[in-house]
C-alpha cells in the first residue's frame, strides 16, 4: 500500500479529484467577501453615511457568520461534507437573488440583509471545506493543503474588487451606480446554482469516520481528540487568534479605498488614468491636481490582492519547509512594524506598506484554521464552527477603526489592526506550548488518517 501524502490517506485512498472540486468553493466566497470590501465607500457617497456608519456592512457579514457558525457545525455532523455544501450553495443564491429586489428598495437595510444571507451561506461552505480539506491526506500536510485550496481563495480576492469597480461606482454619481449593484449579485447566482447541481452528482467520500479510525490524531496530541474540545488550549488560542486577525484583515480591507483616496499624494496636473487604475475613471481632478478616485481606489484593490495570492503561492511552498507556528508568527510580526509604517503617515512609503501587509496577511486565516483544528479527531467539525464563529472579530473592530478615522484621520485608524497582528504573534510563538507538540512539518504520526 503507498504511504500516506499530499492526497493520500493511509488506506491508499488518493482524493486529488475531491481536493479540485473543494477548491471552487474558496473561490466563490473570495468573490463575495472582496465585493463586500468595496462596498463602504460606496455607500458613504449615496447615503452620506460616516466611515462608522458605513462600516456596518462589515457587521452584516460576520454577523451572518456568527449567528450560522453553529448550526452550520451542526448539519455538517447530520448531512455529511457533500449535503452541507449543497445547502450552503443554495443559501448563497438566495442571497445574491435577495439583490435585485433591494435594488428597487434602495435602503441601507435592505443591501445589509442581502449581505447578511450571503454570509451565512457561506459559513457552512467555509465550516465545511476548511476541515475537509485538511483531512484529505496526510495529517501532516493539513497546513500545505489549505493553504493551496486558499490559493484559489487568493484569485477571488483579485476579482470582486474589478467587479465592485465596475458596478458599485460611475463617473455619473453614487445614485447611478446604485443601480447596477444587483447585477454582479444575479451572475453569482446563476453560477452558484450550477455548483450546487455540480455537487449534487460529484462522488465525494465522507472522511468524518476516518478522522479517529486509526488513533492518528490522539497519538500526535495525546487525549486531543477524547477530552473537551475547550480543554484543547491550541484550538482555545485559534479561536482568539482567528477573532483578531479577521478583525485586522476586514479593517484593511474595507477601509482600503477610503485610505487610498484620503492619505495618498497627487497623481500631477495631468491625467495619468490608465489600465491599472480601470482607466480614466480611476483618476479625478481636484484642486488642481488629480488623484485616484474611489472608482480607481477600487481597482487598485484588486493589485492588492494581487500580493495577497502571491503570499499564498509563496506560503504554500514555504509551509512545506518550515513549521506553520513559526510562519505565522513571522508574517504578524512583519505586519506590525507595516501597520506601524502607515501610521507614521510616510506618503508612497505608507501605500507600499498597505500593498505589503496584504502579502503577510495570506496565509493567517487558513494557517490559525490548521493549527487550531490539529489533532482533534472527530472534533475538528465542531472545532471549525467555533474557529468560523470568531470570525465575528471582523464585525466589531472594525467600527472602532472607522470611528477613529472620522476623528483622528484614516492613516491612525490602522493602530487597531496593528494590536491585532500582536496577538496573532503571540498564539504563533506560544502555539508549541498550548498544544504540547513542536510543529507541524515532520510531526511523527501514525497509520494515518
Amino acid at each position: 500500500m503507498a504511504s500516506p501524502g499530499l492526497f493520500r490517506t493511509a488506506d491508499g485512498r488518493n482524493h486529488f479529484i475531491t481536493f479540485a472540486c473543494v477548491t471552487s468553493l474558496f473561490l466563490l466566497w473570495a468573490v463575495c467577501n472582496s465585493m463586500i470590501d468595496t462596498m463602504d465607500k460606496h455607500f458613504q457617497d449615496l447615503l452620506s453615511l460616516s466611515k462608522a456608519q458605513s462600516a456596518w456592512v462589515q457587521t452584516a457579514h460576520y454577523l451572518g457568520y456568527f449567528l450560522m457558525a453553529l448550526p452550520a457545525g451542526w448539519l455538517a455532523q447530520k448531512m455529511g461534507y457533500k449535503g452541507g455544501i449543497i445547502a450552503g450553495l443554495l443559501l448563497v443564491a438566495a442571497g445574491c437573488l435577495w439583490f435585485i429586489p433591494a435594488t428597487g428598495i434602495a435602503q441601507f437595510w435592505a443591501f445589509l440583509l442581502g449581505v447578511c444571507v450571503v454570509s451565512m451561506g457561506l459559513t457552512f461552505l467555509e465550516t465545511i471545506a476548511n476541515p475537509y480539506t485538511t483531512v484529505l491526506g496526510a495529517p501532516q500536510f493539513a497546513a500545505v493543503r489549505i493553504n493551496t485550496a486558499q490559493t484559489f481563495n487568493g484569485v477571488g480576492w483579485i476579482i470582486g474588487p474589478m467587479l465592485g469597480s465596475a458596478f458599485f461606482y460611475s463617473e455619473k454619481g453614487a445614485e447611478a451606480a446604485s443601480q447596477t449593484l444587483w447585477i454582479p449579485y444575479a451572475y453569482i447566482a446563476a453560477g452558484v446554482i450550477l455548483l450546487a447541481v455540480i455537487f449534487a452528482f460529484v462522488k465525494m467520500p465522507d472522511l468524518a469516520g476516518d478522522e479517529d479510525a486509526h488513533g492518528d490524531h490522539k497519538d500526535i496530541i495525546p487525549g486531543a481528540a477524547t477530552k473537551s474540545l475547550w480543554s484543547n488550549w491550541h484550538f482555545v488560542g485559534a479561536v482568539v487568534a482567528q477573532f483578531f486577525y479577521v478583525a485586522a484583515q476586514a479593517g484593511v480591507f474595507s477601509f482600503f479605498i477610503n485610505y487610498v483616496v484620503e492619505e495618498v499624494p497627487s497623481l500631477g496636473s495631468s491625467n495619468p488614468g490608465s489600465w491599472f487604475l480601470g482607466g480614466d475613471k480611476g483618476a479625478e481632478l481636484k484642486n488642481g491636481a488629480f488623484v485616484i478616485s474611489s472608482a480607481g481606489a477600487a481597482f487598485l484593490m484588486s493589485w492588492a490582492f494581487g500580493f495577497f495570492l502571491a503570499g499564498r503561492f509563496t506560503g504554500s511552498g514555504l509551509l512545506a519547509r518550515f513549521s506553520a507556528h513559526t510562519m505565522i508568527a513571522t508574517y504578524a510580526a512583519i505586519n506590525v512594524l507595516l501597520m506601524l509604517i502607515i501610521i507614521l503617515k510616510l506618503g508612497w512609503i505608507s501605500l507600499g506598506a498597505l500593498f505589503a501587509s496584504f502579502f503577510f496577511m495570506s496565509i493567517m486565516f487558513p494557517t490559525i484554521f490548521a493549527l487550531g483544528i490539529f489533532g482533534l479527531g472527530s472534533k475538528s467539525k465542531w472545532g471549525a464552527a467555533f474557529i468560523v464563529m470568531a470570525i465575528m472579530g471582523g464585525a466589531t473592530l472594525p467600527k472602532l477603526m472607522g470611528a477613529i478615522a472620522d476623528h483622528s484621520g484614516m492613516s491612525a485608524s490602522f493602530s487597531v489592526p496593528l494590536g491585532c497582528f500582536l496577538v496573532v504573534a503571540a498564539y504563533g510563538v506560544l502555539w508549541p506550548k498550548l498544544s504540547g507538540v513542536p510543529n507541524m512539518v515532520g510531526v511523527k504520526v501514525g497509520s494515518g488518517h
